[in-house]
């Protein structure tokens, strides 16, 4: 392996970070799915990274699961965005608090 797990460890760690600020800090609907993507990304980044330092092809094809999954979730996500947007006009996630008890 040409890159040394370490650094795809940091890597992918870094990208988890910020995916996870991408979701806690913005209040888009959109960059929020952005974020959960980012992280998605890095989870596959370490699936890959591990398979390729143990030499085991398992990790690689979880993440290929995982990229799957992630499509789907993409899809159902953005259509309940596209939802969202036509029936309330907004997709600001403090404006959502019809479940509020």
């Amino acid at each position: 392996m040409i890159v040394p797990l370490g650094h795809v460890l940091i890597l992918s760690g870094l990208l988890f970070v910020a995916g996870l600020l991408g979701v806690l800090l913005r209040r888009n609907l959109i960059m929020i799915l952005i974020g959960v993507e980012v992280m998605l990304n890095a989870v596959g980044l370490t699936l890959v990274g591990a398979s390729a330092y143990w030499r085991n092809p398992e990790g690689q094809l979880f993440a290929l699961l995982l990229m799957a999954v992630a499509a789907a979730e993409v899809t159902v996500a953005l259509a309940l965005v596209v939802y969202l947007k036509r029936s309330r006009s907004t997709i600001d996630v403090n404006r959502f608090n019809g479940m509020q008890g």
